[in-house]
């Protein structure tokens, strides 16, 4: 039997340039909001569009490629795996969040970068 594996593969476009965070040690780190689109007809025969937005993180050389190249409305393929974390906002409230860790980035645009 096969062990069961944490991974999400998403194909899907930027909604805003990714946000780059710079740590002491030399790290780099991206924050992207990616949109995933599914059509299906509803129970009336009419067309509809969900849209789903995942947040999705990248580290070291991924994040920074993805910082020079990607912009808002990129379309990218991310292989990841999900993580799951709480934290403690800034009003004192805790929050749990799921995120995607990039693996694995590919640039879907046909356009390539110059």
């Amino acid at each position: 039997m096969n062990t069961p594996k944490n991974k999400v593969q998403l194909i899907g476009h930027l909604g805003a340039d990714p946000e780059m965070k710079s740590f002491e040690n030399g790290n780099a780190m991206a924050k992207m909001r990616i949109a995933t689109n599914e059509t299906y007809k509803n129970a009336q025969g009419e067309l509809v569009t969900d849209t789903q937005w995942h947040t999705v993180i990248a580290w070291g050389k991924t994040a920074e490629t993805a910082g020079k190249f990607l912009n808002k409305g990129s379309e990218v393929l991310v292989d990841g795996r999900l993580v799951h974390r709480e934290y403690t906002a800034s009003d004192g409230q805790k929050r749990h969040t799921t995120e995607v860790v990039v693996q694995d980035l590919i640039f879907m645009d046909k356009k390539q970068p110059a």
